[in-house]
């Protein structure tokens, strides 16, 4: 076995030399060859400028297509037709599941998965790291939001899908219909201009509701001793508040997945080498369709008043993350190391966390909610096969991507 790595390098990051001209095969630690094998250096090859303008065209685009779905539910100005809606969102889920599969579960099987450098050393031996990581923290972000549920349903009386509703006889808050979102995008009157889809929790597409009111004035009572005038929350405001509770912890999570592995990302290709050409176009993608699974995500949670401003940090807070981290990665061009034995567990850890949560997210919040245990699931097939066909297609996109990045 020959290399043009020097003999006696420290291929395995761990103290143990390794001379790759003179190798004994029956007698060879396993370990030493695959960590000279797969040992790297610092690649960067130069290109400066073209590395700058990819921290600006993956600012622009990724930010976009991460505000749109927020734009779409939110704005007065934005008149979106219903399908563009509903194709951002389930495009957007899909690419999220796809993401958790192929971006971040497989690069940790081989950054601290068995057959690596990592995975046949010391303690990381013992088990199968990945999974395991991956496991933890599916099972974290599924304690957080049935301890979110279950504070909001002892808080309001009120579980997910408001059952209690339901039992006592009253309509459905916030249960709305493909006719409703549609009045809903294209009609947001001035004075009230949150309600819109966002304030609604997921797939409301019934073709049976009627449009939402919109102007529901406060409503007080007389409580207490000294008969003073207590405020109350109207049923659309409880409903709101209600399934925000619900909801932005896991979201939260989410995001936190998504930006550590954007991270990564950035890191990498500001440091890359040759491969740096087919990365950019790639990643560029990669980072837009992501964007486009976050704003979606975020687009179905509905924000109350006091924390409007909240959705738009977050989308900006996605945007920024990959063009900060490649600005990093190029001040690090010439001495950080993607391959090394360090970099490989911190990205590998980082990675298995990230596709615990999207697998989650994906698989739970998006596609089981939306389409197996909606209420308000739309029964019109034609926008059914739209919604899976837009779900396939992200998921498809994203996995193809995966052969270059």
């Amino acid at each position: 076995m020959s290399s043009s790595t020097s003999a006696g390098q420290d291929a395995s990051g761990a103290g143990t030399l390794f001379n790759a001209t003179d190798v004994n095969l029956d007698t060879a630690d396993p370990r030493t060859i695959y960590c000279y094998l797969q040992s790297s250096k610092n690649e960067y090859d130069g290109g400066l400028g073209v590395r700058i303008s990819a921290l600006f065209v993956i600012l622009i685009l990724s930010s976009v297509v991460t505000f749109f779905p927020v734009l779409a539910t939110r704005s007065k100005r934005f008149k979106v037709p219903l399908y563009l809606y509903l194709f951002a969102r389930y495009f957007g889920a899909g690419v999220i599941v796809a993401t958790a599969f192929i971006h971040l579960l497989d690069p940790a099987y081989s950054e601290i998965g068995p057959l690596t450098c990592v995975g046949m050393t010391g303690g990381w031996a013992e088990y199968s790291w990945p999974p395991a990581i991956a496991l933890l923290s599916c099972m974290a972000v599924f304690l957080m939001d049935f301890a979110a549920e279950r504070y909001v349903e002892k808080k309001y009386g009120m579980a997910h899908g408001t059952p209690s509703d339901e039992r006592a006889g009253r309509p459905r808050v916030g249960s709305v219909d493909a006719a409703a979102l549609q009045y809903s995008l294209s009609h947001r009157p001035s004075g009230d201009p949150h309600q819109t889809h966002q304030h609604l929790h997921s797939g409301e597409q019934d073709g049976t509701a009627p449009a939402p009111n919109h102007h529901v004035n406060p409503k007080a009572f007389e409580g207490g001793e000294s008969g003073e005038t207590i405020s109350v929350m109207t049923e659309k405001e409880l409903a709101v508040e209600t399934s925000f509770r619900q909801q932005i912890a896991a979201f939260l999570i989410l995001e936190f997945g998504v930006v550590f592995h954007s991270v990564i990302i950035g890191l990498t290709l500001g440091t890359a080498g040759s491969e740096f050409s087919t990365l950019y176009p790639v990643i560029v993608f990669h980072q837009s369709f992501e964007g486009l699974g976050i704003g979606a995500r975020l687009s179905s949670i509905p924000f109350p008043r006091r924390v409007s401003w909240m959705p738009w940090v977050l989308c900006a807070a996605y945007g920024l993350t990959t063009p900060i981290a490649i600005a990093v990665g190029l001040g690090l061009r010439t001495t950080y190391n993607s391959g090394s034995f360090t970099a490989n567990i911190v990205s590998g850890v980082l990675d298995s966390l990230s596709a615990g949560i999207l697998l989650y997210t994906g698989l739970v919040e998006l596609l089981a909610r939306d389409f197996l245990f909606n209420p308000d699931r739309t029964h019109d097939d034609k926008q059914l096969t739209f919604m899976v066909c837009s779900v396939l297609l992200g998921v498809g996109v994203m996995a193809l991507l995966g052969k270059w990045a």
